[in-house]
């Protein structure tokens, strides 16, 4: 289940997540929080949904289906956010993926700002993984990542927040390789691909996010759901062509394609 906004330019969401989910493999429902109005260049406007009926859709899913894994996407304020947190322990859900959605790539707010402290109290503790990039693990912890020591740390303090793996993205570092830093508590394991020179990028923390939670729901352990996903979105990269006039989407369906 993906628990997000629908993007109306189909990149990145809940749009993604379902075909990131139908490309691993796994059937996908959803819970939406929100409906933008966006495109490669940019959000042009947002209508936040009562956390009643974010509520009411987790609930008519997890009733009827079973729900082998969720992650939750952009969840817009502290009420979405409690309600979120009320219906996973009110339908006892486990493998959930939290991916920190708080601005999108063209600089729009997604995210409330009295809301990362329910982020942080309310739904961390309840994650199986946790997927922030640099700026979203600045803002969390309130360190300045700035190199691979400083992610470490930030993933440790993520980790006593409550959730039970961090997988900290290092995009946003000038480095030759996309290195990402995962932490289970014990032990760090870093996870590197080539880094994709590329417009088309449209989604990928969302496509990311996806890939891992239907991995989990297929019954990997974490970080093996996590290289399988990583590989899965570096080829989605690689593989991406240009579409409209700012940050395209990935390739959801390269293997397929090719």
């Amino acid at each position: 289940m993906s628990i997000a906004g629908s993007d109306s330019s189909g990149g990145a969401g809940i749009q993604a997540d379902l075909k990131a989910f139908a490309a691993c493999g796994v059937y996908g429902t959803t819970a939406i929080t929100a409906i933008t109005a966006q495109n490669t260049v940019g959000v042009d406007a947002i209508e936040i949904l009562s956390p009643e009926i974010v509520y009411a859709q987790i609930k008519s899913v997890a009733s009827d289906m079973p729900v082998a894994a969720l992650k939750t996407g952009m969840l817009a304020n502290s009420e979405i956010i409690r309600s979120v947190a009320r219906a996973i322990a009110d339908f006892e859900l486990t493998n959930l993926v939290i991916d920190t959605v708080m601005v999108s790539k063209s600089g729009h707010r997604l995210l409330a700002p009295e809301a990362e402290a329910a982020m942080r109290e309310v739904l961390l503790p309840l994650a199986t993984l946790i997927t922030p990039n640099l700026p979203e693990a600045e803002v969390l912890t309130g360190l300045r990542i700035t190199d691979n020591a400083t992610m470490r740390r930030a993933a440790q303090q993520l980790h006593q927040m409550g959730a039970k793996n961090v997988i900290l993205k290092g995009g946003h570092l000038e480095t030759p390789d996309a290195t990402d830093v995962f932490f289970d508590g014990e032990t760090f394991v870093e996870l590197t691909a080539p880094r994709v020179s590329t417009t088309s990028t449209h989604g990928t923390g969302c496509t990311l996010s996806a890939a891992i939670a239907a991995h989990l729901a297929k019954g990997e352990k974490v970080i093996d759901a996590c290289r399988a996903a990583k590989v899965y979105l570096t080829g989605a990269l690689q593989n991406a062509e240009p579409m409209g006039h700012g940050h395209g989407p990935v390739n959801h369906f390269w293997k397929i394609r090719n």
